[in-house]
């Protein structure tokens, strides 16, 4: 079953750029931005990323943390951390089993090519665990602000 608004998110388990494995639930009590984004140290990737520590401090002001997700393993996850300087967690789903569960683990086409991979795509989650908003198959440009906007209003 896929996740969808005013639902109850399951907790998951992941292993984390921290070093420890980060579960959802680690979380109650603050408001998640978790995103998941296709590779580490891609030119839409790094732009999303840098995007998210820009705005860091003021999702943090605001009782919000940052968590992205792609199936990279960690050492990839550790080199994209230290070349863009990134201060929030990277969580490594190499399974995708939790892209899945979100549904961003999809057909994709490219250069005539069909494989499976993740659809960019950001949800937000309330300090209980219930999905408040999703975007999905997210546009890298303008989405930074659309995603502070929607936790502003609340």
């Amino acid at each position: 079953m896929t996740v969808t608004e005013g639902m109850q998110v399951p907790d998951f388990e992941l292993p984390s750029s921290s070093g420890e494995r980060v579960k959802l639930s680690d979380y109650r009590g603050q408001r998640v931005l978790l995103y998941f984004y296709p590779k580490d140290l891609t030119s839409a990737c790094s732009q999303q990323a840098c995007d998210f520590r820009d705005r860091h401090e003021e999702f943090q002001g605001l009782n919000t943390v940052i968590l992205g997700i792609s199936t990279d393993p960690m050492k990839q996850h550790d080199k994209f951390i230290a070349k863009y300087g990134l201060p929030f967690v990277l969580l490594s789903d190499e399974e995708h089993s939790v892209a899945e569960q979100f549904g961003v683990w999809q057909l994709k086409k490219m250069y005539g090519r069909e494989y499976m991979g993740i659809v960019r795509s950001t949800f937000l989650i309330d300090e209980e665990g219930k999905l408040l908003k999703q975007w999905s198959k997210v546009r890298v440009k303008g989405h930074i602000e659309e995603a502070l906007e929607a936790v502003k209003a609340l």
